[in-house]
């Protein structure tokens, strides 16, 4: 049984994708900060099904912090599959943009990705075999008023996605990044409004947490094992 950890997931995308690996028979580490207790009912939930997951909490910005962490992960074994989903906003044009603001948003989504990531590496590099995405966001593709902080954050994995997919290759190991779009959640109900969606999108809807999940899914398969490097999208064709 492969061993996946999914950071940011006890949110709705990252609780889907959790939910996707390990329906394809992955023990799946569900990763939370502040929110344990939705981890942990998330695990139980795919124990209960017939599923393998158990909730483990951790700050990906503090460096020391994660890799004790990731350290008492690795004492059962090398994790192979790792989503790097754990990501925030802090939205304010750059004018009124504050330094924590921007620090901020930056230390979860790039930092993060370097935290959680480089311990696991080595453990990862003995199995010839690993699979890692990183969850991005089209803004990082075409820029968004008042998260130059956040497209900055994802862009900058785009940069890390591809090289750490050619240091990698030649080990069996992918490396992609997912860039969604409009994704149905609590926060995207307020922030686009259906004639925003209608506006934005050509497919007139917001994408599911599922749709992404089932991205996530083959790109930690088998059958993905030559595509790497590789920024994917999925938004409705917003772009």
């Amino acid at each position: 049984m492969k061993r996946a950890l999914v950071t940011g997931g006890s949110g709705a995308l990252g609780a889907a994708i959790c939910r996707r690996l390990a329906a394809d028979g992955c023990h799946v580490y569900v990763h939370a900060n502040r929110n344990l207790q939705q981890a942990k009912s998330l695990s139980a939930e795919i124990t209960t099904g017939g599923g393998s997951a158990l909730a483990v909490e951790f700050d990906v910005t503090d460096y020391a912090q994660t890799g004790i962490a990731l350290q008492t992960l690795l004492a059962d074994g090398p994790i192979q599959i790792v989503v790097n989903n754990a990501g925030i906003h802090d939205d304010a044009v750059m004018p009124g943009m504050r330094a924590d603001q921007w620090s901020r948003v930056i230390a979860v989504s790039l930092n993060g990705f370097f935290n959680v990531t480089q311990p696991l590496l080595l453990p990862m590099i003995g199995t010839r075999w690993g699979r890692i995405v990183n969850v991005s966001s089209v803004a990082a593709l075409v820029g968004n008023r008042g998260q130059t902080n956040y497209a900055a954050a994802k862009a900058g994995l785009h940069g890390a996605t591809k090289s750490l997919a050619r240091e990698l290759a030649s080990r069996g190991i992918t490396v992609n990044a997912i860039a969604p779009g409009i994704i149905v959640s609590s926060m995207s109900e307020t922030t686009f409004p259906k004639t925003m969606i209608d506006q934005l999108v050509p497919m007139k809807r917001a994408g599911t947490p599922d749709e992404v999940a089932d991205l996530a899914s083959y790109l930690t398969s088998e059958r993905a094992g030559y595509i790497s490097g590789q920024i994917i999208s999925i938004n409705g064709a917003m772009i």
